[in-house]
C-alpha cells in the first residue's frame, strides 16, 4: 500500500539548500519529498532577481542592462547550479558515443565546445527575452514566474525517470512521491497566475512542460535516466521557454 504523501513546512528550507546558496538551517532527511517546494526556491529566486531589477531601473539604467544585472543575480543566487548541468548535459550528450562515454563526461569538471555553446546561447536568449520585457516594465514578475514555472518539471522527471547512475547525487536523493511532484506542479501554476495572469501562465506552463517532456525523452535515450544534471538542464531550458512566451505575449 503506498503511503500517503504529506508535505511539511521544513521542506521549503530543505529546496532552499538544494536549489540555491542562501544560508538556510536545513534537514535532509526527506529530501526526495521535499520535490514539491522547487517551485518555492524559485520564488526565493525570481524574489532576489526581481529586487535586483527594481533598483537598477531606479537608477535609470537601460533595459538592457536592468536585464542584464536581473540575470546575473539568478546566477549568484543558486550559484549557477542548473547552468553546470545545462553544460554538463550538453557535453555527454554529445560528446560520448555511449552511455558510459557519456556519464563520464558528465562528471568531469572540465567544460567542453558544446557546453560553452550551450551556455553562451542560455544566456543570450535568456538576457534578450528579459531585455524586451524590461522594456514593458513587466521584468520583475515575468522572471518570478519563470523561475518558479521552470523548476516543477523537475520533481516530475525525478518521480518518473530512473536514476541513470547507480550512484551519485540523485541516487542519494531518492525518488519523490508522484503526489509530491503534482503538487509542486500545481504551485507553480497558481503563482505564476498570480504573478502574470491566467493565459500567459497556461501558455508558458504548456511550453515549459513540454520542453521538460522532450528534455527527459533525450535522457532516456543518451543515458538511460535522469541525473542531477539533467535536472539542472531541464530547468534551464525550462526557464528560457518561460520568459520567450512571456517576453512574447507582453
Amino acid at each position: 500500500m503506498r503511503r500517503r504523501f504529506t508535505p511539511h513546512s521544513a521542506d521549503i528550507a530543505t529546496a532552499l539548500a538544494l536549489l540555491t546558496r542562501i544560508p538556510v538551517r536545513a534537514g535532509f532527511t526527506r529530501t526526495a519529498e521535499a520535490a514539491w517546494a522547487f517551485p518555492l526556491a524559485g520564488v526565493a529566486v525570481g524574489l532576489v532577481a526581481g529586487a535586483v531589477a527594481t533598483i537598477a531601473g531606479w537608477l535609470g539604467l537601460g533595459a538592457a542592462l536592468i536585464a542584464g544585472f536581473t540575470l546575473a543575480a539568478a546566477v549568484i543566487v543558486t550559484g549557477a547550479l542548473h547552468e553546470d548541468g545545462l553544460a554538463d548535459c550538453a557535453d555527454g550528450f554529445w560528446g560520448g558515443f555511449d552511455k558510459v562515454r557519456r556519464l563520464e563526461i558528465m562528471r568531469d569538471s572540465r567544460i567542453g565546445s558544446y557546453g560553452v555553446i550551450a551556455l553562451g546561447l542560455s544566456l543570450i536568449l535568456r538576457a534578450t527575452a528579459l531585455t524586451t520585457l524590461a522594456h514593458e516594465d513587466l521584468i520583475v514578475t515575468a522572471v518570478i514566474a519563470a523561475a518558479v514555472l521552470s523548476r516543477a518539471p523537475m520533481a516530475y522527471l525525478m518521480a518518473l525517470m530512473p536514476p541513470a547512475r547507480s550512484d551519485g547525487l540523485s541516487v542519494k536523493t531518492g525518488r519523490p512521491p508522484r503526489d509530491a511532484a503534482s503538487l509542486g506542479g500545481v504551485l507553480a501554476f497558481f503563482l505564476s497566475w498570480l504573478l502574470v495572469g491566467f493565459v500567459p501562465t497556461v501558455v508558458a506552463a504548456s511550453a515549459v512542460t513540454l520542453t521538460g517532456f522532450i528534455t527527459s525523452r533525450i535522457a532516456q535515450v543518451k543515458i538511460g535516466g535522469q541525473t542531477g544534471d539533467v535536472l539542472g538542464a531541464t530547468q534551464q531550458l525550462g526557464e528560457i521557454v518561460a520568459l520567450t512566451v512571456l517576453a512574447t505575449l507582453a
